[in-house]
């Protein structure tokens, strides 16, 4: 089965949309990812129908951490109801016995509700400023939490999740998502509690002050309840549409950014354009149902609002004619009936935020449960001792030969002469689709270079990640000296197989850093001596700042060659037992070639090396080749052997040939 070719990678689409594996070439190439947009893998929009739920103990967990500090923006907010519901029965009080006794000479029966009134209002300030405070520093710590905790956790998951998904939807995830949660969290909810807490305040007021107009208004909330669950049912969906096409904005902004150089080379910035209007047009129908939600919300509780005044004017009214009922009474009702559904508009954009953040942290949730699909083991075996043979990489004072030989775990200098890999009954398929790796075994000695060949689809991408644990066979077990890669903990993985991509990735920042990215703790001079091992420091001497130039987006500022030397750099600082290549010289011209070639041979040196090789002359370094077709081994030995045997490494070797005459 060819795997990374189109046509199989569509049929296996078909079969099953996130199982489709990306080749470490398609990964290399913004051109092929844009071109292949409208068919390549994505996070489902679909969510699970119970991750409401998962959503809201995910901000109970977020919550937990911080109680005391909601309980006391909880009394707070209550004070601040209160105080907002004290209001009234004040001015009631002054109209119904302040005047009276201040006409009789009694001055203070006026001037004490006045001046309570005064003092609330006060008091009330003085909440709302302390709870406005105390909310923004909740929202802020929670959302350092999550926001953390999401880094961190697509951090862990595994290069499969990663090739299923897009790197636009994990943006949008650490961006428009937590913004909205974070709007939510920093001033909606506070309004929404501030809101609340003043209705429940104010009706049990009215029913306290007069019963049978306090009836009149509680009528109102039935229609009022009504209309919010209707509401609420459609604006959650509205939400989640929102939030889904936006999350399409941003995968194709990224997209775009990201292959610029191909987009401009193919002119493809009117398709570009169309696609993001047919985007933006999707954001904008969902927008646009949101609001005309929102706009229906607002104008029923305006109406019934409004309705409840005046019936409670018109039935305080007669009550007052018939002396059932006093006017500072019927004031003080008709004062609560617009704080009372005043907040509604308050509320409706509060309701608004809640349904967007809802929508949002369901999405991260999402990416939160997805479990990695390859984990650390309960209780790690650890690699027996490295048998450091004479000749192996000799260290003196914690550095080889060249200064740079890594310590190990105990602080002593390593002096390993690599490990014995060992593939026994191992297949593998994605996630449950045909095998791409048919059951083999194979065995390569400590100290060994192995080259592995074959067309595109063979397999050789896929044998090496399942040697650097970025995947777990389906079947059978992958062991460096006796020990199973499932047992092995991350860190001493991680630090004894080194994997140099074709891409050479740089992170943005200076040489010096780019290559200590191999060994965090590296002192300068060991990165020096890194540098020089694979030839790199004459290059770098050049530089106008040396090790601490910048190398500027995705290492721009140096050539193909230069970056595929930093990564072999980087590879020598962390002295690997087991070193994977991935095509070192695949994108590289014929001096730039020669110079990585020269390189390899000391950074291989005393090591394990695997290395796919697409040009045959990296198979001149190597001690033994594996010709791979269809998931399968189907020649192994020294190069010099399967030549003079004649098969598929003898045909691919004499057309080699026939292409440099």
């Amino acid at each position: 089965m060819t795997q990374n070719s189109p046509a199989a990678q569509d049929s296996q689409a078909e079969r099953n949309p996130h199982a489709v594996q990306v080749s470490a070439e398609q990964q290399a190439s913004p051109s092929t990812q844009t071109s292949r947009s409208s068919r390549s893998p994505e996070e489902p929009d679909t969510l699970p129908p119970d991750i409401a739920v998962r959503a809201r103990r995910l901000l109970v967990e977020l919550v937990r951490p911080q109680l005391r500090g909601y309980a006391l923006l909880v009394t707070l907010l209550a004070a601040f109801g209160l105080g907002n519901a004290i209001g009234p029965v004040l001015i009631a009080h002054a109209l119904d016995s302040g005047i009276p006794g201040a006409i009789a000479g009694d001055s203070w029966a006026l001037a004490a509700p006045l001046l309570a009134f005064v003092l609330v209002t006060a008091a009330s300030g003085v909440f709302d400023f302390t709870s406005t405070r105390l909310t923004g520093t909740l929202a802020q710590r929670l959302m350092v939490t999550l926001r953390r905790r999401l880094f961190d956790h697509v951090q862990r998951l595994g290069i499969g999740y990663h090739e299923r998904s897009t790197s636009g939807r994990l943006v949008a995830r650490q961006t428009s998502d937590m913004e909205n949660i974070q709007i939510f969290l920093s001033g909606s909810l506070q309004e929404m509690a501030i809101g609340l807490s003043t209705m429940t305040v104010i009706a049990v007021a009215l029913a306290v002050m007069d019963w049978r107009l306090a009836l009149v208004i509680f009528a109102g909330f039935v229609p009022l309840l009504w209309v919010s669950i209707a509401s609420n049912r459609a604006q959650r969906r509205n939400q989640r549409r929102t939030r889904t096409a936006i999350a399409r904005v941003i995968v194709h902004v990224v997209e775009t950014l990201g292959g610029i150089r191909a987009i401009q080379s193919f002119r493809r910035e009117e398709a570009n354009e169309l696609r993001l209007r047919q985007e933006d047009a999707a954001y904008r129908s969902a927008t646009a149902a949101s609001l005309r939600n929102v706009g229906w919300f607002a104008a029923s509780t305006r109406w019934i609002g409004n309705l409840s005044m005046a019936a409670v004017l018109f039935a305080g009214g007669w009550l007052v004619i018939g002396d059932g009922l006093q006017v500072g009474v019927l004031t003080a009702f008709l004062l609560y009936v617009r704080r009372f559904y005043g907040p509604l508009d308050e509320l409706v954009q509060a309701f608004t935020m809640y349904q967007s953040a809802q929508a949002a942290l369901e999405k991260v949730t999402a990416v939160l449960d997805a479990e990695p699909e390859v984990v650390e083991p309960v209780r790690p075996v650890p690699l027996p001792a490295a048998p450091g043979p004479a000749g192996a990489r000799p260290a003196a004072e914690g550095a080889g030969p060249t200064g740079c030989t890594a310590a190990g775990d105990d602080g002593t200098a390593s002096a390993s002469a690599g490990r014995t890999v060992s593939f026994a009954g191992v297949s593998f398929s994605y996630a449950g689709g045909e095998p791409v790796l048919r059951p083999f075994d194979l065995t390569i000695p400590a100290g060994e270079t192995v080259a592995l060949v074959g067309q595109t689809g063979a397999g050789k991408s896929t044998l090496v990640k399942l040697l650097t644990r970025f995947y777990d066979p389906s079947e059978g077990h992958i062991r460096i000296d006796g020990v199973d890669l499932r047992d092995l903990a991350d860190a001493q993985l991680r630090r004894s197989v080194v994997m140099v991509t074709q891409e050479s990735y740089l992170f943005g920042g200076t040489i010096g850093d780019n290559i200590r990215i191999g060994r965090p703790e590296a002192t300068d001079a060991q990165v020096r001596a890194a540098a020089e091992a694979v030839g790199l420091a004459p290059f770098i001497a050049r530089m106008p700042a040396g090790y601490e130039t910048d190398v500027r987006k995705r290492g721009g500022r140096l050539s193909s060659g230069q970056r595929q030397l930093v990564s072999f750099a980087r590879a020598f600082l962390a002295d690997p037992d087991v070193l994977v290549l991935d095509e070192a010289t695949a994108h590289l011209d014929i001096p730039s070639e020669r110079q990585v070639q020269e390189a390899l041979a000391t950074v291989l040196e005393g090591r394990t090396a695997v290395i796919i090789a697409h040009r045959l002359s990296t198979v001149d370094i190597a001690d033994r080749v594996l010709v791979m077709e269809h998931g399968e081994i189907v020649e192994d030995g020294a190069p010099t052997d399967l030549i003079a045997a004649g098969g598929r490494f003898a045909s691919l070797h004499e057309a080699w040939e026939e292409s440099r005459a």
